[in-house]
């Protein structure tokens, strides 16, 4: 017996030190294969070798009945995994925590070893305004997910500016503001994103204690992770953004108000203290030294002063010596900062910012030093017009969505060529790939087709896209594959910008509204609807997304022709024709209610359950909700439905209410022989808006029948109006 147990404590020790004695790359990439696929995770082998040429790169091979999978760090072999999963088992990681990764019943193996090399050094991740049109309710079995996802797809600098407010409650507690003061500085939940980039203060607020504690808890349990899988996050830095207590507690300080912002009232206007002023200084050291404590750094830092609002002055030497200062405030505290900063201010506002507005900016800072995030390019390249921006290095990003919108568009293989030409063209500074979306609405494509450009696939956009198709579907099909080339080079061909379906936005009287416009023919997408359609059989997370994003899209763009008779109706004084057309759209917003009902990622139940699950009191998850409806909805100041999105019980409880509103009263105005008022309309809708975002409902969506069953009906059911 005695021996027997030695035996047992040998073996235990011998495990043991096999598990420490692994490089601890590996360890992290075997838990991350035993997190997303359990059962097959002992058919795995990973193995870190030193980079080739010094770029990150992986190998993939079937050797001794596994799969080998060699790289230089946990991120690459993360991304050799993610390869094989894609184009071997024709599976989709999905982005979401809670849609299990359907695999095949044996694992296929590799006929020749696969050698892959990163074209370049940098790939990021992520956006400000992410964090409050998709993120602000994430708790951290999603963020382990996306986390996942994101090392899967190769990125290795995401945004992370979570639980950022506690190490500004600290600073601020510290110069003499009280917790009151504090948190109705700060935003609700889900506007953090725009507190933080300076255009609003104190809308929805305070925030709550809770938050900020729950929150720091949270980004330490994400930057252990990103770190782990060889990330480095950009942690935010002080950009000159204040409380207006400041200018009691130190009057002496040059603080200004910054320019109105989307229509907000005076006071949510945001304050700028001068960076030049020894406050600034002061600041910034408590701020980093704190968030240092709290989160450690890797010493890239996100600084956006004049996000989307004038500067005090814009005279170029004026613009200099800001950049001059802040980087020196940044680098008095951390000789190793680098100075990441986002370019949409230069796009958004163009007419301001001239190109020796724009040099005197980025030329404040030394070369090599600053960042550049080329924000937008599938619409407009700043490189190319900024002369490469004067040398500074800068990273090519696909930004894709704006508000979470769950229209389909995107130049997806526009931007692909446009991607390509930089990887040849863009100069000696051009240091990476990203993407900047504003939220991840649930067709994850467009960014897994962005990211795998910057790696030696050399895959052409046809046979990428037969893969895609045989993933979704998880089996090969002419039909699906057929589907997916016409969304590709046909559908996919709009710039991105703030866009939905007319169901989404408030009815007004034969006015066009720009953000219903299309750039593809309808017939096209029709024609990808009944591709889609010839399925027999699937029950596919991606196939589901399939069927949901093109249905609604087709129904939604056919809600407009039908609203444009209905409005015609009106001014040809037909009352049947009127009455008729009016029955039809109630009928397609029932329809599309029912058709996004079939995931959960496009329920508003979904949406506001995560929002209420944050709080621990019944006040606290009111008050999460009350933010969670007005965000998606009326928003505030002039962005009403700014963030719209086609989602089953936003349909019925909200958008269906507008519309039968503007039915009734358009149908009233012609039985009784009087002219419409649109004035009078938009005073109930005011009404309507308002106390919907302020009341507390249990939303509830249902599926009813099979999804494939219920898009073949709708198809049958509009096929001759949509063709």
């Amino acid at each position: 017996m005695k021996q027997t147990k030695i035996y047992l404590l040998l073996f235990a020790l011998f495990i043991s030190i096999g598990v420490i004695g692994k490089d601890k790359d590996v360890v992290t990439i075997e838990k991350m294969t035993q997190r997303l696929i359990p059962t097959y995770s002992s058919s795995f082998s990973f193995k870190k070798i030193k980079a080739i040429n010094q770029r990150d790169f992986f190998t993939v091979e079937s050797k001794q009945n596994k799969i080998l999978i060699e790289g230089n760090n946990a991120n690459s072999m993360a991304m050799g995994l993610n390869h094989y999963l894609k184009h071997y088992c024709l599976t989709t990681v999905s982005w979401y925590a809670d849609k299990a990764i359907e695999m095949p019943k044996e694992l296929p193996a590799l006929p020749q070893k696969i050698s892959v090399e990163a074209k370049v050094d940098t790939r990021f991740f992520l956006n400000y305004c992410t964090y409050g049109y998709t993120m602000p309710w994430w708790q951290w079995k999603d963020w382990e997910r996306f986390i996942d996802w994101m090392a899967l797809n190769g990125v290795n600098m995401p945004l992370a500016i979570t639980g950022q407010e506690s190490v500004w409650y600290n600073v601020w507690k510290k110069l003499g503001m009280s917790d009151l003061e504090i948190r109705s500085y700060f935003v609700g939940p889900p506007y953090l994103p725009w507190h933080r980039m300076a255009n609003i203060d104190s809308w929805n607020g305070p925030l709550p204690k809770e938050w900020l504690d729950h929150q720091s808890d949270l980004q330490k349990q994400i930057l252990k992770r990103e770190r782990e899988l060889n990330m480095k996050p950009v942690l935010p830095a002080f950009a000159g953004h204040v409380p207006s207590e400041l200018k009691h507690l130190f009057p002496e300080a040059d603080i200004q108000h910054l320019g109105k912002w989307a229509g907000f009232a005076d006071k949510y206007r945001c304050n700028f203290l001068n960076p030049n002023d020894p406050l600034f200084a002061k600041i910034q050291r408590l701020f980093l030294e704190e968030q240092t404590r709290l989160f450690g750094t890797d010493h890239i830092y996100g600084v956006d002063p004049f996000n989307e609002v004038d500067p005090p002055s814009w005279e170029p030497e004026y613009l200099k010596k800001v950049a001059a200062d802040m980087y020196r405030t940044l680098t008095d505290v951390d000789p190793k900062a680098k100075w990441l900063q986002m370019t949409w201010l230069f796009y958004h506002g163009k007419k301001k910012w001239t190109a020796p507005r724009i040099e005197a900016l980025l030329t404040g800072v030394p070369q090599d030093e600053l960042y550049l995030l080329d924000y937008h390019c599938e619409n407009v390249e700043l490189w190319k017009t900024t002369d490469y921006f004067h040398g500074q290095p800068y990273i090519w990003c696909y930004l894709g969505n704006f508000g979470g919108n769950t229209t389909i568009t995107g130049n997806v293989k526009e931007s692909g060529q446009r991607l390509e030409n930089t990887l040849i063209n863009g100069g000696n500074n051009f240091k990476g790939i990203g993407s900047t979306l504003e939220g991840l609405d649930v067709m994850q494509f467009p960014y897994e087709y962005i990211f795998d450009k910057a790696w030696t696939f050399n895959m052409d956009d046809n046979s990428w896209v037969e893969n895609l198709a045989d993933r979704h579907l998880g089996k090969k099909s002419e039909a699906y594959r057929e589907a997916w080339k016409i969304l590709f080079n046909d559908v996919y061909v709009q710039v991105p910008k703030s866009l939905g379906v007319l169901p989404n936005f408030r009815p007004e009287m034969s006015k066009p509204n720009k953000r219903t416009v299309n750039d593809y023919k309808n017939k096209d997408l029709v024609k990808v609807w009944a591709k889609l359609l010839e399925v027999k059989e699937c029950t596919r997370d991606a196939y589901i997304i399939d069927l949901i994003t093109v249905g609604r899209q087709v129904l939604g763009n056919y809600f407009l022709v039908v609203k444009n008779e209905f409005d015609q109706m009106y001014q040809f004084k037909d009352l049947p024709g009127l009455e008729s057309r009016g029955a039809k759209l109630r009928e397609i917003l029932n329809d599309l209610e029912n058709l996004t009902a079939f995931h959960n990622h496009c329920t508003l139940e979904k949406w506001i359950s995560d929002a209420r699950a944050l709080g621990n009191t019944i006040e606290l998850k009111d008050y999460y909700e009350k933010n969670a409806r007005n965000l998606i909805t009326t928003w505030g100041g002039s962005l009403n439905d700014y963030a719209s999105r086609t989602w089953s019980g936003l349909i019925k409880d909200y958008y269906a209410k507008r519309w039968n509103l503007y039915i009734d009263s358009v149908t009233e105005a012609l039985k009784e022989n009087k002219k419409f008022n649109q004035s009078e309309l938009n005073e109930k809708l005011n009404i309507l808006e308002e106390a919907w975002v302020n009341k507390v409902e249990t939303v509830t969506s249902y599926e009813q029948g099979d999804i494939l069953e219920l898009s073949k009906y709708l198809f049958d059911k509009y096929r001759v109006a949509i063709y």
